[in-house]
C-alpha cells in the first residue's frame, strides 16, 4: 500500500513539474497583439465628395480568445447632426472652436457618412449593425485563437465639411484631408474590445499592411501614407525623372499605395499641390506637399522648413530610435496638425516658428503613438505627453533658442490648472474630462512633466537612455504605462511605482518648503501630498556652496550625483532635519525647476 502511495504521489509531482514547466514557458510569451492587412479599392467623385470602395480584410487572432464579433469604426459617421460629438460639442463648458455648433448645421450634403452595403466572412453574408460611429458584427462562425478570417466589405461615403481633423476644403482651401476615413477594425487587446464612439479625441488601431488604390481625378495631386507602385503612370513628382511617363488617357488616375506594418492610412489631395522631395542621406526621402497658390511668404515657409525637418528626422531617430520607413509626408491640410502613419497633416498658412514648431510636434508623434502606439484614448498623456518632451527638446537644439529648459511653458499651464481647480487625474479616459482645458493640459502638459521631472528624480541620462530603451522594448507593439514606467526602472535601477501612480493616478500636489535654518540645521517640511526626493543646494557664509541630495527611501536608490547624498526620506514624515559641517548663508530647494512645485515661494531661504 505504502508503495503503491508513494507512486502516485510520485507520478502527481511529476505532473506538477511539468504544468509548472508549461506555465512558465507561457509566461514568458504571454505578450500578444492582433493582426490585420486591408485592400482598398476606392473610387472617388471630387465634384460631390464621396467615394464609393471595396474592402478585404484579412484578420488574424493572436488572443487566447475566441471571438464571436468584431467591430469597426465608422468615424465619419460623427459628423451628422445629433451625433455625440455634436451633442458633446453642445453641452461641455469649454467647447473646441472647431467644432461648437457646426455638426449641427450640416445639409445632406455637406454632413459625413460611411455607409455599409455588404460584409462576407469567408464568402458568407454575415449580420451587422451600425450603431453611431461603430459597425457591431455578429460573426457567422467564432474566429478561433490563432486563426485568420477574411472580411470582404463594400461601402460608399461622404466627406464630411472640414469640421475636425478630417474633411473637404478646409480653412485654406485644401480640397481633401482624408483620416480616418475607411471602416477600420477596433482594436482588441488584453483589456478587451476598444470600442469608444467618436466624440473628438484620440485613436487606436490594430497594425497591419495596407494595399491601397485611389481612382481620382486626374488633375488631383496625392500623399499620404504609404509607397506609391506606379510612380510612372502618375507624374506629379513622384516619377524618376530618368524614365518616361506613361500615364492613361483616362479622366481619372489610379494611385497604388502600399504600406507595410502601420495600424492607419491617410491621403490629402487637391489639384494646386505643389510636391517637393527631399532626399536624405540615411535613404528616407522627405515629401512636402502644399498649395502653390498661396501667398510668397507662405511659399518661402515652406521652402525653408525642409532642411530643418530632415534635422528633426536625425534628432528623433538618434534620441528615440531610428526611423523604420523610407519616407515622411509633410501636407497641407486639416485642421491644424495632426499626426498619421508616415506624414502629417498641417495648416499651412503659418510663420515660419509656428510651421517649423507643429512639423516638428507631428512628426514627433512618429515615434511617441505611431511606433510606440499606445492607446490615446486610455493613456492620452503617453502620447502627447511625450511628443510636447521630445519635440520641445527638438527645436530648442535646431534652432539655437538657448532656454534652459525647454519645457517651462508646460510647468507653468499645469500650475495655473492646478491653482484654479480643474485639475483631473492622467487616468482619466481622453472623451471624459469635465473640460477641454483639462484634457490639453493634462495630456500636453502634465504628460510631458512625467518626463521632464524623471530627469530630476532619476537624472537625465537615466532619462535618455531610459527611452530608447523603451523604444527598442516596445516599438511596433502597444505599450502601458506600466512598460514606460519598467524601462525607466531598468535602466536606473530605482523604484518607480510611486512615481506612476501619484502623478497618473492622483491629482496629488507637489509642495515643499523651508521650515528653517537654525545655524547649521535645516528642516525641510513636505506641505503637499505628493512625495518626491529632494535637491539642496546650500551657500555658506564663507561664500562656499555644497549641493546635497535627499533621496526618497521608497526609491530604494538615488540618481547618479556629484551633491552629497544624505539619509532617504520616509515619505510618511512630515519634516526631515540634516546638518551642515558650516554656517549657512542660504538654501535653496530644487534650483533646476524641474520639480513641479506648485509653491516655490519657500523654496528659497537667504540672510
Amino acid at each position: 500500500m505504502k508503495k503503491i502511495v508513494f507512486l502516485g504521489v510520485l507520478v502527481l509531482l511529476l505532473s506538477s513539474c511539468k504544468l509548472l514547466k508549461e506555465s512558465i514557458s507561457e509566461s514568458k510569451n504571454t505578450y500578444w497583439q492582433q493582426r490585420v492587412s486591408y485592400t482598398m479599392d476606392i473610387d472617388v467623385d471630387v465634384d460631390k465628395y464621396q467615394y464609393k470602395g471595396t474592402q478585404t480584410l484579412v484578420y488574424t487572432n493572436n488572443s487566447p480568445n475566441d471571438l464571436d464579433r468584431v467591430f469597426y469604426h465608422l468615424y465619419f459617421n460623427a459628423f451628422q447632426p445629433g451625433s455625440q460629438m455634436d451633442v458633446r460639442s453642445l453641452n461641455i463648458k469649454d467647447p473646441d472652436r472647431r467644432v461648437r455648433d457646426r455638426i449641427g448645421k450640416l445639409k445632406p450634403n455637406e454632413i459625413g457618412y460611411i455607409n455599409v452595403h455588404s460584409l462576407k466572412q469567408n464568402g458568407e453574408d454575415v449580420t451587422y449593425e451600425t450603431v453611431g460611429t461603430i459597425l457591431e458584427v455578429q460573426l457567422n462562425e467564432p474566429i478561433k485563437s490563432g486563426k485568420t478570417v477574411t472580411l470582404e466589405m463594400s461601402f460608399e461615403a461622404q466627406v464630411p465639411i472640414q469640421i475636425r481633423r478630417s474633411g473637404r476644403n478646409n480653412k485654406e482651401g485644401v480640397a481633401l484631408s482624408m483620416s480616418q476615413w475607411y471602416p477600420k477594425m477596433a482594436e482588441y487587446d488584453f483589456e478587451g474590445w476598444h470600442t469608444p464612439p467618436y466624440i473628438g479625441r484620440e485613436f487606436h488601431g490594430v497594425w497591419g499592411d495596407f494595399e491601397v488604390t485611389l481612382k481620382i481625378d486626374k488633375k488631383y495631386v496625392v500623399g499620404g501614407t504609404g509607397y506609391l507602385q506606379n510612380p510612372q503612370e502618375i507624374g506629379h513628382g513622384y516619377e524618376d525623372k530618368s524614365l518616361p511617363l506613361n500615364r492613361p488617357s483616362s479622366e481619372k488616375l489610379t494611385w497604388h499605395f502600399k504600406a507595410p506594418n502601420v495600424h492607419d492610412f491617410m491621403w490629402a489631395a487637391d489639384p494646386a499641390y505643389t510636391h517637393d522631395v527631399l532626399k536624405m542621406e540615411n535613404g528616407v526621402d522627405l515629401h512636402f506637399l502644399y498649395k502653390k497658390t498661396l501667398e510668397e511668404k507662405y511659399l518661402k515657409n515652406w521652402r525653408d522648413l525642409q532642411e530643418p525637418t530632415a534635422k528633426l528626422m536625425n534628432y528623433f531617430s538618434e534620441q528615440v530610435g531610428q526611423y523604420p520607413y523610407k519616407q515622411y509626408s509633410v501636407i497641407q491640410g486639416g485642421d491644424g496638425g495632426m499626426e498619421y502613419a508616415m506624414g502629417t497633416l498641417i495648416k499651412g498658412e503659418r510663420n515660419f516658428g509656428s510651421l517649423f514648431g507643429v512639423t516638428a510636434h507631428e512628426m514627433a508623434h512618429t515615434w511617441f503613438q505611431f511606433l510606440l502606439a499606445s492607446n490615446e484614448s486610455l493613456h492620452a498623456w503617453m502620447d502627447e505627453g511625450f511628443t510636447t518632451y521630445i519635440s520641445n527638446k527638438a527645436e530648442n537644439l535646431i534652432l539655437a533658442e538657448g532656454n534652459e529648459n525647454p519645457h517651462d511653458g508646460s510647468y507653468e499651464s499645469y500650475k495655473m490648472i492646478v491653482e484654479r481647480g480643474y485639475e483631473e487625474p492622467l487616468s482619466t479616459h481622453a472623451d471624459r474630462f469635465n473640460t477641454n482645458w483639462a484634457y490639453g493640459t493634462a495630456s500636453y502638459s502634465k504628460g510631458n512633466i512625467f518626463l521632464s521631472q524623471l530627469e530630476y528624480v532619476i537624472g537625465k541620462e537615466n532619462v535618455a537612455k531610459g527611452i530608447k530603451k523603451y523604444f527598442t522594448d516596445f516599438s511596433f507593439k502597444h505599450p502601458t504605462p506600466n512598460d514606460i514606467k519598467r524601462s525607466m526602472e531598468k535602466v536606473s535601477g530605482i523604484h518607480l511605482d510611486w512615481y506612476l501612480n501619484e502623478w497618473i493616478q492622483t491629482t496629488h500636489t507637489i509642495d515643499y518648503g523651508i521650515k528653517s535654518v537654525e545655524g547649521k540645521t535645516i528642516t525641510l517640511e513636505r506641505i503637499g501630498k505628493m512625495p518626491m526626493p529632494i535637491d539642496v543646494e546650500v551657500v555658506y557664509i564663507d561664500g562656499s556652496t555644497e549641493n546635497f541630495n535627499i533621496p526618497l527611501q521608497m526609491m530604494r536608490g538615488s540618481k547618479p550625483t556629484s551633491a552629497t547624498v544624505l539619509e532617504d526620506w520616509p515619505w510618511v514624515n512630515p519634516t526631515y532635519t540634516f546638518k551642515t559641517l558650516k554656517p549657512v548663508k542660504s538654501v535653496e530647494i530644487d534650483k533646476s525647476k524641474l520639480m513641479a512645485d506648485i509653491n516655490d515661494a519657500d523654496n528659497f531661504f537667504g540672510k
